[in-house]
């Protein structure tokens, strides 16, 4: 481990999966093709949304940030996740293990807090579709996503604060692929109980509210579709909203269990729930990226339409 005349730490040890190196090479080409798809498939979305001008609608502009947002977040890490695949032993320094833990955190939180803002969204367009235009108007929802944003940004860059303050003094091993905030706090040599209720604060806003709005809106959503007498009625009303119910569950389902899975006991279980956790770590940072744009092209109408124009424009 090195250290500085100061005896401060300088570097971070990623470990990840250096102990089954047969995974890593299958790990590496997954992830690479994963990350590929991702780029492409919300690179295409963003495109088909900005061109098309019958998609510049807040739900469509919601959707382009998402898009946008899903390629920050895993440009945050996968890079540093390839190359820990092909390090036995990956090293980072102090400085560039922040800086990629403040990008993943902001741009995580911020999903969780936009994933909201379209619940909302959805909410006006199915409980009050006579007045969705007049209230969902650009200076409404242009703010909404900004604020997304800001919140995201800031809530990170306060928890890193305070990370960048802790000593850590004898241990600089991260079993983890990335610089993850919760990996890093269990290195640190004082007591990190400021820490905690920091996150506890952070996950109230940006986890529990989001989601208690999101639940909120469609129990309404809900009532309001069973309300439509006509079986067709409803089945257009709930198509609207499908796919983001669709990428919520996804999102949030692998949250809850990445954090409430039980904790091996022994010895031989704690070596396998290392593959465990790098699976569904994986998950939640390559998989779902790699889904949203696949749902809201499959499970929408305008969007594969908008595609088939794009492209039959471009063959002439």
């Amino acid at each position: 481990m090195e250290r500085t005349n100061d005896s401060m730490l300088t570097e971070f040890v990623l470990v990840g999966l250096s102990a089954h190196p047969k995974l890593q090479t299958v790990f590496f080409v997954l992830v690479l093709w994963m990350y590929l798809i991702i780029l492409l498939g919300n690179g295409i979305l963003i495109s088909v949304i900005i061109c098309d001008f019958h998609l510049h609608t807040p739900m469509y502009f919601f959707l382009c940030n998402l898009s946008f947002l899903d390629i920050c977040y895993t440009s945050s890490s996968v890079p540093l996740i390839l190359d820990s695949f092909l390090t036995l032993r990956k090293k980072v320094s102090f400085p560039g293990c922040m800086v990629q833990m403040f990008l993943s955190f902001a741009m995580g939180a911020t999903e969780c807090v936009l994933l909201g803002m379209m619940a909302l969204d959805r909410y006006v367009a199915i409980c009050s579709p006579l007045r969705y235009s007049a209230i969902m108007t650009k200076c409404v929802y242009v703010p909404m996503a900004a604020g997304s944003w800001v919140t995201g940004l800031v809530d990170s860059m306060i928890q890193t604060s305070l990370a960048v303050q802790l000593p850590f003094c004898t241990n600089n091993v991260i079993h983890h692929f990335v610089c993850e905030i919760l990996a890093v706090l269990k290195l640190a040599c004082a007591d990190i109980s400021i820490n905690v209720i920091s996150m506890a604060g952070s996950n109230l806003i940006v986890l529990v509210i989001p989601l208690l709005v999101i639940s909120i809106s469609y129990i309404f959503i809900v009532v309001t579709i069973l309300r439509i007498p006509s079986t067709e009625g409803k089945r257009k009303a709930f198509s609207t909203c499908s796919a983001h119910l669709t990428v919520v569950i996804i999102f949030y389902g692998t949250i809850f269990f990445m954090y409430a899975k039980p904790k091996a006991k022994v010895s031989a279980g704690a070596a396998n729930q290392d593959i465990i956790e790098a699976l569904i770590s994986l998950f939640y940072g390559v998989m779902t990226p790699m889904l949203n744009p696949l749902i809201y092209s499959l499970r929408n109408k305008d969007v594969k339409a908008a595609v088939k124009n794009m492209l039959s424009r471009k063959n002439f």
